[in-house]
């Protein structure tokens, strides 16, 4: 139940608004007069729900210090909505868990690093009633890796290295590293690795200089990225031998021969493109 005390110490502000300029001086701030002023709503419920999700929320306890949870949140770019969900979200998992939680935000460029490295201060130019202060990894602090026996050591943090810096000019010699030592672990280790490493270099240069480093280094492999990159190999050589036989092949007939990503498909008709009469023979019962 809400007491009297509570009321009265919160309403005399709503009736009387001048009373805040004058207990300022006896806080130690200094906020400037007021020019108009507006009783807002006090009840802060959302009347629409509103998906707030936090890209990766771990829990860790130790023995020392307690629990934490650590919020990561992947940032590609500069985007200002960001500061204001980054704030809620520790409000919120401070509130809900009752345990100190931690954001760690991941940048692949150094202006986006410096950018979410700042601060976030809420409150009037005069005082600050809440900050948040972000751990920021990218491509400024983190590790730049391009020994095959020190990326073994570590292979996710060589991951990690490896996408934080797709956009730096030594990000070939990471990848290089990184393919050399995943060439020398277990197929059920390197799998996920290599295919998180891919989708963290996106459609960036570096990717397709990832691609190849694995069509060569873990060619005997059988994730879905080598897959990949062995149908398109057999994709080009199937073209090459249909132009070198002097067929016209249509745009559609390319597309689907480029597109396609059966190898068995592929293979089949590879092995008629050499004896095959006409393009329909190619790709007879197909």
């Amino acid at each position: 139940m809400v007491s009297s005390p509570h009321e009265a110490m919160h309403r005399v502000f709503q009736d009387h608004p001048g009373l805040f300029s004058r207990v300022g001086p006896a806080l130690g701030v200094d906020f400037p007069a007021y020019t108009s002023f507006d009783v807002m709503p006090t009840d802060l419920t959302e009347l629409q729900p509103v998906e707030r999700r936090v890209d990766t929320l771990l829990r860790f306890d130790t023995e020392r210090d307690g629990s934490f949870l650590l919020a990561v949140e992947a940032q590609g770019r500069k985007d200002p909505a960001k500061l204001a969900s980054w704030a809620y979200y520790l409000g919120y998992l401070n509130s809900k868990h009752e345990v100190p939680p931690v954001l760690l935000v991941v940048c692949q460029d150094r202006a986006t690093a410096r950018w979410a490295s700042q601060p976030i201060r809420i409150g009037p130019a005069a005082w600050t009633s809440f900050a948040v202060f972000p751990l920021v990894a990218g491509p400024h602090n983190l590790p730049v890796i391009t020994d095959p026996a020190e990326a073994a050591e570590d292979l996710a943090l060589a991951v990690l290295a490896a996408v934080t810096h797709a956009k730096e000019p030594d990000v070939g010699a990471i990848l290089k590293a990184l393919s050399a030592a995943l060439r020398d672990v277990p197929e059920d280790v390197a799998d996920p690795l290599t295919e998180l490493t891919a989708q963290g270099l996106g459609k960036l240069p570096a990717a397709d200089l990832w691609r190849n480093l694995i069509a060569v280094d873990l060619s005997f492999y059988k994730s879905p990225i080598s897959q990949e990159i062995r149908a398109e190999g057999e994709a080009r050589a199937l073209l090459l031998v249909l132009r070198g036989r002097g067929f016209d092949v249509p745009s559609e007939t390319e597309q689907t021969i480029s597109t396609c990503r059966d190898r068995a498909a592929l293979e089949r008709w590879l092995s008629r493109a050499g004896t095959a009469a006409n393009l329909d023979e190619v790709f007879a019962d197909d």
